[in-house]
């Protein structure tokens, strides 16, 4: 592992990604779209979503995942009926994830750990995510992780998601932190990109998502397997 070029005294606050970096969620997105497809005509409601496909589409918000997934069933939609189905598979998704939230996702190793070691040194947190803002907060209240974070920034609270820095931005705003003070930790080039344009130091984890793609390729200052063990610059 690299080092940051950092120590938590140094560090004004802290900010978390949530799927793939606190929650690994993939299961969650599998069982709702499945459902969500299944709600709908042939040929969506016969295709099986996988796992690994998921994966590679999760991190850019539901808008995206939805249309992503929408073109694995019909690559050569027309316009007219792209938008229709878009449209019918948006409702199903948002009522087949208010039911699943949080029942195929676990806590990854090390999250507790390492929240309640920055929270030691008396850091205030934010988490934000491309998820939308009541999809986070219920994820984290049921994950026993929402007293950690003094703010939450979802998907649909900004004008844009990440990779655009802007979420980081208002986040640092909020906090009363400067950016380069404030640490990004997350686990994909959206992360990365969004910590870069923002002017945040930026962690990745190595455990997460990344759209299906090896984190290291990702520019960042340092990676690590565990948030229980961040590598801390002496």
């Amino acid at each position: 592992m690299n080092s940051i070029n950092l120590n938590p005294d140094s560090l004004q606050a802290v900010i978390f990604d949530l799927d793939g970096t606190l929650v690994d969620t993939l299961g969650d997105f599998v069982a709702v779209l499945q459902g969500m497809l299944a709600s709908m005509p042939t040929p969506y409601c016969d295709y099986v979503v996988e796992r690994p496909a998921v994966e590679k589409m999760v991190g850019k918000g539901s808008e995206n995942l939805i249309k992503s997934v929408l073109s694995l069933v019909e690559p050569a939609q027309t316009a007219i009926k792209s938008e229709a189905m878009y449209e019918l598979a948006w409702e199903s998704y948002q009522l087949h994830y208010t039911f699943i939230n949080g029942q195929y996702s676990s806590v990854f190793d090390g999250v507790v750990a390492g929240l309640t070691q920055l929270q030691s040194h008396g850091l205030p947190m934010a988490c934000v995510t491309n998820k939308p803002t009541a999809f986070a907060l219920d994820l984290l209240q049921r994950k026993g992780l929402f007293d950690y974070f003094a703010l939450v920034v979802g998907g649909d609270a900004v004008a844009h998601k990440k990779p655009d820095p802007l979420p980081l931005l208002q986040a640092c705003e909020r906090l009363g932190s400067s950016p380069p003070r404030t640490l990004m930790v997350g686990d994909s080039s959206n992360d990365a990109q969004a910590a870069r344009a923002a002017g945040c130091p930026v962690l990745l984890v190595t455990y997460g998502y990344n759209h299906g793609l090896p984190v290291r390729g990702v520019d960042a200052d340092a990676y690590t397997e565990s948030l229980a063990r961040i590598p801390w610059h002496a």
